[in-house]
């Protein structure tokens, strides 16, 4: 007999905690402070109609308090952080998590030292740096950031929050699954697409619907549309067997999903291909035409990346991968957030080479 971890709404905490069986938390009170998880499924009647979509539903993450779906990683990495006495959190991105663990971090109490590519969104920057966190922009790019942010971590004993090495952050992830199951009346739909960077947004989804399916609470997974942006496609250049196209990185105003080395592409792929999904790429100017459209027809609003998942929806129609009568989510992953120009901005922020002599000359040795 199947134990059910999901009876109906009652005492338990809400949002992502209410998984919290599912996830790698001990017993004891969530000293994790801010709300995270429970985002909204909708299904516009205006923007069905105009899709052709009748079950199209929406998966809304920019609800949440950075604005996009990387809250719940840093919501679980900072909570087993406050359990263990962590004082400093790291991670590297190219806008949103970063966002979310400067602002996680704040309200947790603990101190934030984000890795950031030199280019990265002023306005990020901006939001990172008003939430008191150090900002340091690393010439040598992503993944020149992504490698010295786990160096340092190692280096001064720092809470690693990066996704797709610290296990935490798929965890927390695969809690959309769960709410996607939950909110379609404990079903599962034929098909949700999502937006992909790194990979790990993905590859939690899948895992999250097969968890279901391991529980005895469904019976089958979805496929998984993964989107990339046309400037910067190298997982769907792998999908599609043209590893080595000319089309290379040639940057894209997705920066959510402007990654051109994925840290867990090969996993992606493979959960992906798993699920009998596929994958696709989008210019900049369809990401633009899909902000405008959730806006008018969902009330949804959100930065280029976050609307790549309904950019990339019309081009799976357009390809013949998803079928009028198909139950399909979209996941929305991130909005931008913006700071004024009188607000204070208390972090720091540094631009350096790779290397952790330049890390302790801006963050000295801390805890």
């Amino acid at each position: 007999m199947t134990t059910d971890p999901f009876p109906a709404f009652d005492h338990r905490p809400q949002g992502m905690w209410r998984y919290r069986s599912l996830l790698p938390v001990g017993d004891g009170p969530i000293r994790y402070p801010l709300p995270v998880g429970g985002s909204p499924l909708t299904g516009p009647a205006v923007l069905r109609d105009r899709l052709g979509l009748p079950d199209l539903w929406v998966k809304d993450e920019t609800v949440g308090t950075s604005g996009s779906n990387k809250d719940r990683a840093t919501a679980l990495v900072i909570e087993d952080g406050l359990r263990s006495g962590a004082t400093t959190i790291t991670t590297a991105s190219t806008g949103n998590a970063a966002v979310a663990t400067a602002l996680g971090a704040a309200a947790a109490g603990i101190r934030a030292v984000i890795f950031v590519p030199a280019g990265c969104a002023e306005a990020k920057v901006a939001v990172m740096r008003s939430a008191g966190a150090l900002v340091l922009r690393v010439v040598d790019g992503y993944r020149a950031a992504f490698e010295l942010s786990r160096a340092a971590a190692r280096h001064f004993g720092w809470l690693d929050r990066n996704t797709g090495v610290n296990p935490l952050t798929l965890h927390a992830k695969k809690t959309v699954a769960f709410e996607i199951w939950e909110q379609l009346g404990r079903t599962v739909p034929d098909v949700v697409v999502v937006p992909v960077g790194d990979g790990p947004t993905v590859l939690a989804m899948g895992q999250g619907f097969r968890e279901l399916e391991s529980l005895g609470l469904t019976n089958r997974v979805p496929r998984l549309i993964g989107v990339q942006a046309s400037g910067c496609q190298p997982l769907a250049r792998e999908w599609h067997g043209r590893p080595d196209s000319p089309v290379r990185h040639s940057g894209t105003i997705a920066d959510g999903i402007d990654v051109p080395e994925p840290i867990s592409g090969v996993e992606a792929l493979a959960e992906v291909a798993r699920s009998g999904g596929a994958f696709v790429a989008v210019p900049d100017a369809a990401m633009l035409a899909a902000i405008g459209m959730l806006a008018s027809t969902a009330g949804v609003t959100c930065e280029p990346a976050g609307a790549a998942g309904l950019a990339g929806l019309l081009k799976a129609r357009r390809m013949g991968l998803v079928a009028a009568e198909e139950r399909v989510v979209v996941l929305v992953t991130g909005r931008e957030l913006v700071v004024g120009p009188d607000v204070p901005l208390e972090g720091g922020e540094a631009l350096i080479a790779a290397r952790l002599d330049e890390v302790e000359r801006y963050a000295g040795v801390l805890a």
